[in-house]
């Protein structure tokens, strides 16, 4: 028995640790995003540069921040920036977006990008895309035709 809860709180232990090893750290974010502020603003009163404005960057789409003069491959790339994309994008930027005017060779560490990311959550986020709406409901069913008098 003794050994049992042992291996359950070195489980449970270890599972913490693991989960702090995993979970994104804005702090840890903010350090790389030095690299991006080289062309990128964020924040109160930021504005367009070299490349656009970030603040609530996750969940927009891309190319669509007001007076910034995107390249056509941004504008019509079809992206929304969420958290999956950033990340693909952070990590090789002209590979997702070919023609893109962003000249970043990208991050090579993973967890550097989900640390950008979670820096990047905490100057707001666009309204995720809203869902389809729903069908509308289906009109009632007409009536059943009354017996017929068979008389």
């Amino acid at each position: 028995m003794k050994v049992l809860v042992i291996l359950t709180l070195a489980f449970g232990v270890s599972a913490a640790f693991a989960g702090q090893a995993f979970a994104q750290d804005a702090a840890a974010g903010a350090e790389v995003f030095k690299k991006c502020k080289v062309c990128h603003q964020i924040g109160d009163g930021a504005k367009n540069a070299v490349g656009p404005v970030l603040t609530g960057v996750v969940n927009r789409p891309a190319g669509t921040y007001p007076g910034y003069n995107y390249s056509d491959a941004n504008k019509t790339s079809g992206i929304t920036w969420d958290e999956a994309t950033l990340a693909v994008y952070l990590k090789n930027p002209k590979a997702k977006v070919p023609g893109t005017k962003m000249t970043f060779p990208g991050l090579q560490s993973d967890d550097d990008i989900k640390n950008v990311i979670a820096y990047l959550k905490t100057f707001g986020t666009a309204p995720a895309a809203a869902a389809a709406p729903a069908a509308a409901p289906a009109a009632p069913a007409a009536p059943a035709p009354s017996p017929s008098p068979t008389n």
